[in-house]
């Protein structure tokens, strides 16, 4: 038998068959057994290990809770299950010397969690990594690159964390009559075709999703694989601080985001951009989100009309 990220059996595939199959012993013991500190110290998975087993803190009682309802949310709302691919895998980034997994959402703090591993793996203070470097291709090994047997392995003995909040195609597809200086450049979409383009059936037959509005548990399948620390956007400082604890970097500032205002311009400006489109369309783009909604225990803007 072979076991899949959320410890559930399913028959081994034959070697040639291209899906990944997690034979050994996949999660069922994630936390125990971990061997690649080399017993210098407790792996971070295995300190979350213990946290939950003993008197828990605060913030190791929320991300249990959390862990559980996402749990709760895969059991219910997911009718059948699969065997990971490889480029399931694309979006989760590799920490082998602190034995992390981080899967990264776009526009999710993504920028600085990337700058906090590098910071990691010894290349200065993360707040003076450049965003165009943090991004670079290649400086963060993706687990997608390694072999089924590799993968395994870390899936098995690494804290895996998340956390959760194109133009001239666009143009050309959905406006007629379009200037030469659109259909060329595509910089002056508007909402309503980009949300056209999004709903349109032919985007996703005909490529996927730009990750920057794919939906996240498409990017980091957390039904499929098991991740021990669900981070919100809203919680941001304290579980970056709960993850630098468990990887015994205290110290480590994860760069802080700009204040933002008593009054949120981001929410005004979406209550702005939605009141021009009808119900209909705003219930078919949120029933287009609506598993991350539910995955990630995220109610419905108030401003959406979907009645």
């Amino acid at each position: 038998m072979c076991l899949r990220g959320t410890g559930q059996t399913i028959p081994c595939p034959k070697p040639a068959v291209s899906s990944l199959s997690l034979c050994p012993s996949g999660f069922k013991n994630k936390a125990l057994g971990s061997s690649w500190f080399g017993g210098v110290r407790k792996s971070p998975l295995q300190l979350l290990h213990d946290l939950d087993q003993g008197q828990r803190s605060v913030m190791a009682e929320v991300h249990q809770q959390r862990r559980q309802l996402l749990h709760r949310a895969c059991s219910r709302h997911t009718r059948r299950q699969r065997l990971l691919q490889p480029e399931d895998l694309r979006h989760v980034l590799v920490d082998d010397a602190h034995g992390l997994l981080y899967c990264y959402v776009p526009k999710v703090a993504c920028t600085n969690w990337k700058r906090v591993l590098l910071a990691l793996s010894g290349r200065g203070d993360p707040g003076s990594i450049p965003a165009h470097e943090a991004h670079a291709p290649g400086l963060l090994p993706s687990l997608a690159d390694f072999e089924p047997a590799e993968v395994n392995r870390r899936l098995r003995d690494y804290l895996a964390f998340l956390f959760q909040r194109y133009g001239t195609r666009i143009v050309r597809r959905l406006r007629p009559h379009a200037q030469p200086d659109a259909l060329a450049r595509g910089h002056d979409v508007r909402f309503a075709e980009f949300l056209a383009y999004l709903l349109d059936p032919r985007t996703r037959r005909q490529e996927p999703f730009n990750e920057h509005w794919e939906r996240a548990h498409a990017l980091c399948h957390p039904c499929l694989v098991r991740y021990d620390v669900v981070g919100k956007f809203e919680t941001l400082a304290d579980d970056a601080a709960f993850v630098l604890d468990l990887v015994g970097e205290p110290g480590l500032r994860f760069p802080a985001p700009p204040r933002r205002p008593e009054k949120d311009p981001t929410r005004d400006q979406a209550r702005r951009l939605f009141q021009d489109i009808s119900p209909f369309y705003q219930r078919r783009l949120f029933d287009l989100y609506k598993m991350d909604f539910l995955l990630f225990n995220y109610s419905a803007p108030s401003y959406l009309r979907l009645h």
